[in-house]
Order: structure tokens, then sequence, then C-alpha cells
């Protein structure tokens, strides 16, 4: 079926899923006056907003002559010249300092192990976890594995260890690579480091002897009488195990600093911060963030990185802003893309503070930097969201007289906006409106448009808007499909969801997300609808998808016939016969519902090779030792 035809059939689709009110048939997409008018962009309703300007003037220009490390490194190929003006530049290079140059680095493996080399070999710096990690993730492609396995090595010989999310990032690159033996060697390697820190005896008693009770006197006694010897390593693996007992762990720090004669350092102090960076410990976490830069120590670019995305995470946002206005009046500056990843989760709540959008890009631009396009984008998103379309549309203004022109970014946090405020004609006539403006909208904007219909119970307009889509030539992709399914079902409106993804697939040729399939699954058998439910674990198995066997036999077991089940087995794999593991499951299932007839009959039509099976021969000569009445084939009932 050509393109076309299928364009056809699935506007047809779509008419057939219709069952808008004569209300609402007027048409949807009538032009309105033209929607931005406004010429500059003033806040003066909000206190907040007025303090905020828009330097048009602003660029960023790079030094010819370097002046810092830093722009050294990055402006330069390694060599011993560059080595040299290193030298003269920072006699010293502390923690923070090269954890700050490995995140720029990040993707210039080459260069950041020459960096990494230079000062451990030559400046006898003694990296620590945080910098070994750093370097892992910067080595973890193919063409630096081997440099990858000499850090490693390196780092056990140090007796550091792999911070979790680093692990867990590197298992991901390494994954995707397809690269099992690197893979399978470096699970090895993390399990035997995981043992080595559980094995420790004296940090293991040490942390129990701290687990066992309320922090007091006591147990500071105890610690000293333990007459432990205290490192840097020593201290993190310590704070790592009590990562998620954040006052145990800020008294274990206190007797440390205070007790045992070790001073802590700026490895101990960004330490404890990542363990206080909790909603429970925050007062906490700002005490010890005095405290470290009273003693003359920085937080490093990592762990406010790392801080900063789990104050994102659990929306503690005043404290999120509150550091990254302290970090900008530090030496460690976060980049651009720190910025507007703060500006986009703070933008991302339902309701976003525009207060703290205004502190974060004010305290940005305030030191001489130029607002990017993110940022403005970061500012308009809260504004939109917030249905203070006449202030956004001025910021737009303000874009483009910093030379940004509005792009499909842009366009669709305005149509977002609208849709969330029930204003879904204005919502259709922005994509209009694009195309005037010489921006062609992309799929992912006809996706936020229709999303936007769905997320607010308008799923048969949403209709309307992806028939004119497909009248347009676009093609609808899987993460279209997905919200459309989800607008449907959101309705109860199973049956229409089933035609419309299977009606995707075989006039489209569209391959939906495998979620999509559980999903529709899922809810096609809560509506006792097995025939069209079977008909999808089909379909995902000519997808490529893995068999998704958990739903169905819950449902037969408890509503199902023998029949039923065959057909099931049958379905589920892409062999004439499943595995003899897939029967006994199902076979389990129905004695555990007391269903022993079905369970017989369905014996019955198994191949020999699977009635034969001992596990399975085990499961029915138990039914029969504790007496449980199995008819035999003749007296069997056949459903």
């Amino acid at each position: 079926m050509n393109r076309s035809k299928a364009v056809l059939s699935s506007l047809r689709l779509a008419n057939s899923l219709l069952s808008i009110r004569s209300s609402s048939t007027r048409p949807l997409f009538t032009r309105v006056t033209h929607f931005f008018h406004i010429s500059s962009f003033t806040a003066s309703n909000q206190s907040h907003t007025s303090q905020f300007h828009i330097n048009t003037c602003q660029k960023i220009f790079f030094s010819t002559s370097p002046n810092s490390s830093l722009e050294l490194i990055l402006a330069c190929d390694w060599s011993d010249e560059l080595e040299n003006k290193l030298e003269e530049l920072s006699p010293k290079l502390t923690h923070e300092s090269v954890v700050y140059v490995l995140r720029k680095l990040d993707n210039d493996p080459e260069k950041a192990s020459a960096f990494f080399n230079w000062v451990c070999d030559k400046k006898q710096f003694r990296p620590s976890s945080t910098v070994y990690s750093l370097m892992l993730r910067n080595l973890v492609n193919k063409d630096s594995l081997k440099q990858f396995w000499v850090t490693l090595r390196r780092m056990k010989e140090d007796h550091c260890y792999i911070e979790e999310e680093t692990y867990l990032s590197i298992l991901g690159v390494l994954k995707k690579a397809k690269k099992a033996s690197d893979l399978a060697a470096l699970n090895q390697f993390h399990d035997g480091m995981v043992k080595e820190i559980a094995m420790d005896n004296v940090a293991k008693t040490l942390v129990d002897v701290v687990l066992g009770s309320d922090w007091d006197d006591k147990i500071g006694k105890k610690l000293e009488d333990m007459k432990i010897e205290l490192s840097d390593n020593f201290v993190l693996t310590v704070l790592k195990e009590l990562r998620i007992y954040p006052v145990k762990a800020l008294g274990f720090f206190r007797w440390v600093g205070e007790h045992s004669g070790y001073k802590h350092n700026t490895i101990t102090y960004n330490g404890i911060l990542r363990v206080l960076a909790r909603h429970e410990s925050v007062r906490d976490f700002w005490n010890v963030v005095e405290e470290m830069k009273k003693e003359g120590y920085e937080m490093d670019i990592d762990t406010y990185i790392k801080i900063s995305r789990q104050f994102q995470k659990f929306r503690i946002m005043e404290d999120a802003v509150k550091l990254f206005e302290f970090m900008m009046d530090g030496p460690y500056k976060p980049s651009v893309q720190d910025c507007s990843l703060l500006l986009r989760s703070i933008s991302s709540i339902n309701n976003p503070d525009l207060g703290l959008v205004f502190r974060v890009a004010n305290k940005y631009e305030s030191l001489g930097n130029s607002l990017s396009k993110s940022v403005y984008d970061g500012i308009h998103r809260a504004l939109t969201k917030l249905g203070r379309f006449d202030e956004a549309e001025k910021m737009m203004k303000a874009m483009k007289n910093a030379g940004f022109e509005p792009d499909n970014i842009t366009y669709s946090q305005v149509i977002f906006g609208l849709c969330k405020a029930g204003r879904f004609e204005d919502a259709c006539n922005v994509l209009d409106e694009m195309e005037e403006n010489g921006c062609i909208p992309d799929i992912k904007t006809w996706t936020i448009l229709i999303q936007g219909h769905c997320a607010a119970n308008e799923v048969d307009r949403a209709l309307l808007c992806f028939a004119k889509m497909m009248e347009k030539n676009y093609d609808a992709d899987a993460d279209l499909l997905d919200v459309l399914i989800n607008g449907f079902l959101s309705q109860k409106r199973v049956n229409g969801a089933y035609k419309l993804l299977v009606e995707m697939i075989e006039k489209v040729h569209l391959r939906p997300w495998q979620a999509t399939f559980k999903t529709l699954i899922e809810k096609l058998l809560g509506a006792r609808r097995l025939e069209e439910a079977m008909n999808l674990l089909r379909l995902m198995k000519k997808q490529n998808y893995p068999p998704f066997p958990e739903p169905f036999v819950q449902y037969i077991s408890k509503f199902g016939t023998a029949e039923d089940a065959s057909e099931f087995l049958k379905a589920l794999s892409v062999k004439e016969y499943p595995s003899s593991a897939a029967y006994l499951q199902v076979f389990e299932s129905f004695f555990n519902e007391g269903r022993h007839y079905e369970a017989k009959d369905l014996l019955y039509k198994c191949p020999h090779h699977i009635r034969q099976d001992s596990k399975i021969s085990l499961l029915f000569g138990s039914a029969k030792s504790n007496k449980v009445t199995i008819p035999s084939r003749k007296e069997s009932t056949s459903f």
C-alpha cells in the first residue's frame, strides 16, 4: 500500500473514532488575530521580574592569550610546552581544580588522560574516588578502552572505589556498544570491590557501632577505643555506607574532625555534603557549606552537579537555586547547560515559581554572561506554563533582539501553555503562525499539540489535529502514537485505542513502543477482550519484542479455557512450541486458582515432550497425591 492510501486509511479511522458533539463541530483551524503583538519584554506586574534586564549587546569573546589553566588546556594540543606553561600558571593543583578540568574535558578522553597522567605523575597529585570516577567516565569509549582498564587498575591500587552512579553509567555505555567481555570484566571488578569494602572489618565494625544507637558520647568513646587509622578513602568509605543515615553520617564526620587528630579536607567535606543533600538534613547541609568555606575549601563541580540534580529530583527547588547562586559566586562556576537544566526543572512544576526562575537568570547574567537560547527558553517555558502569554510574547521579542529566532521548542511551549489554559483553537493557530514566520512545525510540535488536547481530556479534538497532521504528510512516530493511545485509555475507550494501534501498524507500518503494547494489552484484558490482547501479543512478536506472558497467565488462569491457554502458548513463542517452563507456569497458575479440570484438559492438548517433562509430571503427580480429583480424558470437560 502506498503512502497516500495509508494516509487516507488512517484519516478514515480517525473520523470513525470521532464522537464530537454538534456544539464542537465548528472549524477548528479558523484564523484568528495574530497572536503575538507586544514589541518589548517588561514584567512590571512582578517586582522580581522588573529587576531582570535583557542585555542584547553582550557577546562572549575568548581571549587569544588564555590566562588560566583551563583555557590553556582547551586551546592547545598536549605537549611539553603546554606542561611548562601550566607549571608556571599553577604550581599546585587542588582537588577542586582537577575535578573542574576533567569535567570540561568529558568529550576529549585523550586530553583528559594526558592531563590526569601529568597531575598524578609529575605534580604528585593523589586522585580521590571522585577524580578516578570522572576519568573512567571520560575513557569508556572504543578508542580509549585500553586506557580505561589501566586507570581502573591504578584506582584499585590506590584503594579508591567507583562511585555507584559512575558504575551504572559505564554499564550503560558498554551495553550500548555491545562490549560483552568488557561488561563482564567490569561487573566482576565491581562485585570484587563491593565485597572488599564489605570485608573491611574495621569499617564494618565502625558502621555497626554508629548505627547501633543515636549518636552520643558513648559512641564516640567506642570509636576512640578502636584506634582507627584514618585516611581520606576510609572516611569516604564509611560515609558511603552511612549515606541513607545523614544525621549519623554527620555525627561520624564531626567525631573524625574533633577527636581523632585527623583534619578534614576538601575531599571529605565534599563527601559529607553529598550525604547531607536530602530533605531531612538540608539545614545541616548549609551549615557544613559555610563551615567548609571558612576553612578555605570549595565545593567541587562534580559534587555540585550531583547535589543539584538530587535537589531537582526531589523538588527542593529553593535550595537548588540557592546552591546555583553560591557556586556562581565561587571559582568553579556551573555551565550554561547547568543553568538551563535548572530552569527546565523549575519550569516542569505545575505552578513554577517565577521568583526562582528570575533569580537563576539574574545571577547568570550579572556575572557578565550573555543569555543563551536555552536560558531564554527556560524563562519562556515558565511563563507559558503559568498562562502569562503576554509576558511570554515579550520574552520571544527579547530573544529575537538577542539574535535567537523562535524555533519549534519555543512555539511548542506556547502551544502546551495554551492547551493547559483550555485555549485549543489558539493553540492550533500557533502552527499556522509558525509557518508564516518561516518555522515549519515538526513531529514533536504536533505531538505537543495533540498531547495538550489529550491531557485536557479533549481526545476527539486531538484526533482532528492528528488527521490534519496526516493530511500535511507528516509521518506519525511511536511517541505520538503512545500519546493518542493513552488519551483513549484515559477515557476508557479501549476498543478505539486497539483499532488505532492496529491500523498504524498494518497501514502506516509504524513500530509502537514496547510499553505501548504492554499498557494496551493490560487494559484489554481488564475489559475481558482476550482475542484482541492475543492479537497484540502476536504483533509484538512480529516487531521482535520479547514475550509479555504475565498478564495473560493471570487472566487465563482465572477466566480462560484450556483452548485459550493453548492459543496463548502458541502465540508466545517464535518456535512451534514454547518452552516447558512456559507450560509449567500456566499449569501452576491453573492449580493456584483451583481450576484442575482446565489444567488436565490443557495437558492433553500439549505435545508429547511437554507431557513427559519431569517438572510437569511431578506437578500433576503431586496434585494426585493431595487427593485432588483429576478427571480422565473422557471425563474432562472441553470448553
